[in-house]
C-alpha cells in the first residue's frame, strides 16, 4: 500500500459503483484516502501523546501494519483477547496491551511463551483471582516476568444513574489494596500500567439530530464526569508512583474523547480505533467529524414494488443494546432507507429507494460499529484514487476467530 496525503473528497454512488463493477457481492471495503484523512485528524487531535490502536475496531492485520508504518502517531496495540494477542505476536507485532481481563488458561499460556521470547504483552487485572491465575501459570516453564495493568473504573455514579459502563470494580486506591497486596505476593508479576477508559466520554454521541435537550444533558454530564474521572486517574497514578511501581504507561481515552483525555496530566498514551473507519455510531459528536472510510456493498436482487427493493444479505447488526441504531445504515445512493418493520435481514435486506435501482447493481451501507463488520467477511477491498489497490484478509479470512 502506498500512503497519500491527498485531501479526502466526498464520495458519491457513481464513484464506488465504478470501482466495484463486476465484483462478487456482498463485499466489504476500506477507502484508504478517507482512512488516511481520519488517521491524520486523530494524530493532530492527540498530539503530543501517542495513540495505541484498538484492534477490536480494526480486525485486519494488513491495516494494522499500514497504520503503524505510515503514521508515527500510532504506537502499540490494544488487543481484546489473549488468543488474539498471541496471534498478533506470531504476525510480528510487539507492545501488546490486553484491554480486558481473562480467566482462560489455554489462551494465556501461548502469550507467556511469547513473553519468554522477548515480546511485551501486558495482562489487564482488576481482581485478585486474575492475579492468582497468572501467577500460577507463570510457574509452568522457564522463569519470566509478566507485565500487568490495572483497569480503573471511570464511570460516574449519580442517584439512580450510572453515567458510564460497568467495567472494573476498582474506583479508588482503597478498593485496589487487596489487588496490590496480591501483586506483592506474586513474584512473577509486575505492575507496569494503569488504564482508565472513560467510556461515557468516548462512546456517547452528543449531537444527535432533533435531540437538542438530550444533547445538552449529555454534554453537561460529560463535563461533570470528565472532572471526576480525570481527578480519579490522577490520584490513582500519583499513589502508584509514590509507591515506586515502574509504570510504563497510563492509558486513557477512546475515539470520542481524544481531545479531552490528552489534557489529563497523568495520561501517557491514548487508545483509538473506531474513528479510523468512522462507523455510523460516530456520526453525531459535537467536537469532531470523521470520514466514512469503511463500508459494504450489497447486490440488488429483487424489486418488490414501486421504490421497494431487496438485496442479498446485509444482516450485520452491531453488538450492544438492541436499538435501531445498531442496524447498518444505508449510505449510497442517497435517500435509501431500511424498512423499519423489517430491518436488515439474514438472507435479504429490503430497502426503500427514491431513485430506480438496477437488479444486479450495488447499494452501499455502513456498519453501526467498526471492526465487527469484518467478522462477516474473509477479505476486504482496499481502494484509493478510484481504484482497487489491494485485497487483504480480515481476521476471519486468516482463520482467526477469538470470540
Amino acid at each position: 500500500m502506498t500512503h497519500s496525503s491527498k485531501d479526502a473528497v466526498t464520495r458519491d454512488y457513481a464513484y464506488y459503483s465504478h470501482i466495484f463493477a463486476g465484483r462478487r457481492l456482498p463485499l466489504a471495503f476500506i477507502d484508504l484516502d478517507l482512512l488516511d484523512a481520519n488517521a491524520a485528524q486523530l494524530s493532530q487531535q492527540a498530539q503530543p501523546l501517542p495513540m495505541r490502536l484498538a484492534t477490536k475496531s480494526l480486525r485486519c492485520v494488513a491495516v494494522l501494519r499500514y497504520l503503524l508504518k505510515e503514521f508515527p502517531g500510532f504506537s502499540g496495540l490494544m488487543a481484546y483477547s489473549p488468543a488474539e494477542a498471541a496471534f498478533l505476536a506470531e504476525q510480528g507485532f510487539d507492545d501488546l496491551l490486553l484491554g480486558y481481563p481473562t480467566m482462560e488458561s489455554s489462551e494465556i499460556l501461548p502469550c507467556l511463551d511469547w513473553i519468554r521470547r522477548g515480546r511485551w504483552i501486558a495482562f489487564m487485572v482488576d481482581d485478585v483471582r486474575q492475579v492468582e491465575l497468572l501467577e500460577a501459570l507463570a510457574t509452568r516453564g522457564e522463569p519470566l516476568t509478566i507485565p500487568v495493568c490495572i483497569d480503573l473504573d471511570m464511570s460516574m455514579d449519580l442517584p439512580g444513574l450510572r453515567f458510564g459502563v460497568f467495567r472494573s470494580p476498582v474506583q479508588s486506591i482503597e478498593q485496589a489494596e487487596p489487588l496490590l497486596a496480591a501483586l506483592a505476593n506474586a513474584p512473577h508479576l509486575q505492575l507496569q500500567g494503569l488504564m482508565g477508559y472513560e467510556a461515557q466520554l468516548a462512546g456517547i454521541a452528543d449531537a444527535a439530530p432533533k435531540s437538542g435537550l438530550y444533547n445538552r444533558i449529555i454534554r453537561l454530564l460529560k463535563s461533570l464526569s470528565q472532572r471526576q474521572a480525570f481527578a480519579r486517574r490522577q490520584a490513582f497514578t500519583s499513589e502508584l508512583r509514590r509507591r515506586s511501581y515502574p509504570l510504563r504507561l497510563v492509558n486513557g481515552g477512546g475515539t470520542g474523547s481524544v481531545g479531552r483525555t490528552k489534557h489529563d496530566s497523568s495520561v501517557t498514551e491514548l487508545t483509538v480505533g473506531s474513528g479510523l473507519y468512522a462507523p455510523a455510531l460516530f456520526d453525531h459528536y459535537k467536537e469532531f467529524h470523521y470520514q466514512p472510510a469503511a463500508g459494504f456493498a450489497l447486490s440488488v436482487v429483487r424489486q418488490a414494488g414501486p421504490g421497494i427493493y431487496a438485496c442479498a444479505g446485509g444482516g450485520y447488526v452491531a453488538s450492544g443494546p438492541t436499538h435501531a441504531d445498531k442496524q447498518p445504515e444505508p449510505y449510497l445512493p442517497p435517500g435509501i432507507t431500511l424498512i423499519k418493520t423489517l430491518g436488515s435481514g439474514e438472507v435479504q435486506t429490503s430497502l426503500r429507494s427514491p431513485v430506480p435501482l438496477e437488479l444486479g447493481g450495488a447499494v452501499f451501507l455502513r456498519h453501526a460499529k467498526a471492526g465487527e463488520l469484518f467478522e462477516r467477511f474473509n477479505e476486504v477491498y482496499l481502494v484509493r484514487g478510484g481504484a482497487i489497490e489491494q485485497i487483504v484478509k480480515t481476521y476471519r479470512g486468516e482463520g482467526a476467530c477469538f470470540f
